[in-house]
């Protein structure tokens, strides 16, 4: 094999370089050399969600991780994962331009979707996949992403940015995300502790969060013929606003019953799509249901106004919508109270006997739903 001369060959990556606008891939619709840009500086963008336990750097084929058993006090230890997106609310960021929120709302869905196990986030990472890359874009969505993780205490370690022109249309991207958390396993809520007599603490909702989209853009901008830019009867702002309010993080509340009262808490439910009736029989035992007051507390607005504009059944609105009560916690009757002050939720019904389902006390309309 012929050796290099002594002069400095270019590298493939100088050659490629001078001739980027000439490559095949590049008339493909696909730049290789900007998502190398981009992608090269990720890492500062990152770097502040970093703790010791991260090692290596973002580029590589897989994010390292070592995990403290010791820091964490933890002997019997079990890692929960999830995988989650952000749904069609995309829509509303293609079509607002507004991108800086929409990273939160994937890592925060995320943290709450294993916070139920009663896990601590450990890391995260995410999937971004587009027609074509631009930078502003990008760094938008990461803005959101890291301010989250940091809120978390979640490293961001890595993830995936794909150009994909052939499935994805100018301008729009799919984003998704995977968290894995740590706890110990004598603490796992997995609904073994729920029991007849048992409490329903609601905590609120910011908005939509991520679910019930798709219904609420056709019904918002089909049915009833609004724009971002409207404000409805009811509603203190604007469109645009409430539909890209950010979906709440759910974990100081888990922190405080944690340093408090750690055995009061029985299970929980994130209520995203399938609403109050899909997600808490996820919990229940099959010898409980889940009896919920609707009436004890405030429908905000926005569900009113998708109710009435779309002419939605009161069941089908629990069902795809959080309808304001976007975390569930079944609590020991006896701390309930005291735990409602703290966390600023609302009781909203009690575990009964039955067959692990949800009932509803019954509504004839929406607007008649609230609570003093």
């Amino acid at each position: 094999m012929s050796r290099p001369s002594s002069h400095q060959a270019p590298s493939a990556s100088e050659i490629l370089a001078q001739d980027a606008s000439s490559s095949s891939y590049t008339k493909a619709g696909v730049n290789v050399l900007l998502g190398n840009k981009m992608k090269s500086g990720i890492h500062r963008l990152v770097r502040p969600t970093h703790g010791p336990e991260v090692l290596g750097s973002i580029g590589g084929f897989g994010g390292l991780f070592q995990l403290n058993l010791k820091k964490r006090k933890l002997k019997n230890l079990l890692l929960v994962a999830s995988t989650d997106g952000v749904g069609s609310k995309l829509n509303i960021a293609f079509e607002t331009q507004r991108h800086d929120t929409i990273g939160a709302d994937l890592v925060n869905h995320c943290v709450n979707d294993i916070l139920v196990t009663g896990a601590e986030p450990l890391f995260f990472l995410d999937y971004l996949a587009a027609s074509t890359l631009q930078e502003d874009l990008l760094k938008n969505i990461l803005k959101g992403m890291v301010r989250a993780s940091r809120a978390a205490g979640c490293a961001l370690i890595g993830g995936e940015t794909a150009q994909m022109p052939d499935l994805y249309r100018p301008g729009e991207y799919d984003l998704a995300g995977t968290i894995v958390g740590v706890l110990e396993r004598q603490e796992l809520l997995d609904g073994s502790r729920v029991r007849s007599g048992d409490l329903l603490l609601g905590l609120p909702s910011s908005g939509l969060h991520t679910n019930g989209y798709t219904l609420a853009r056709q019904i918002l901008f089909k049915i009833m013929g609004l724009k971002l830019s409207s404000q409805p009867a009811g509603l203190a702002t604007t469109l645009e606003r409430e539909l890209l309010k950010v979906h709440r993080s759910y974990l100081p509340e888990f922190k405080t019953i944690k340093s408090s009262t750690p055995r009061a808490l029985h299970a929980a439910a994130h209520i995203t799509g399938g609403g109050l009736i899909d997600n808490l029989p996820r919990i229940l035992p099959k010898n409980c249901d889940a009896f919920i007051d609707t009436h004890a507390w405030r429908i905000p607005p926005i569900f009113k106004i998708l109710a009435r504009g779309g002419n939605v059944p009161p069941l089908e609105m629990y069902r795809v919508f959080n309808m304001g009560i976007g975390m569930v916690l079944l609590v020991a009757k006896k701390e309930a109270a005291l735990l409602a002050q703290q966390l600023q939720g609302r009781i909203i019904g009690e575990i009964i006997p039955g067959r692990g389902q949800v009932q509803l006390t019954a509504s004839s309309e929406l607007h008649g739903a609230s609570a003093p």
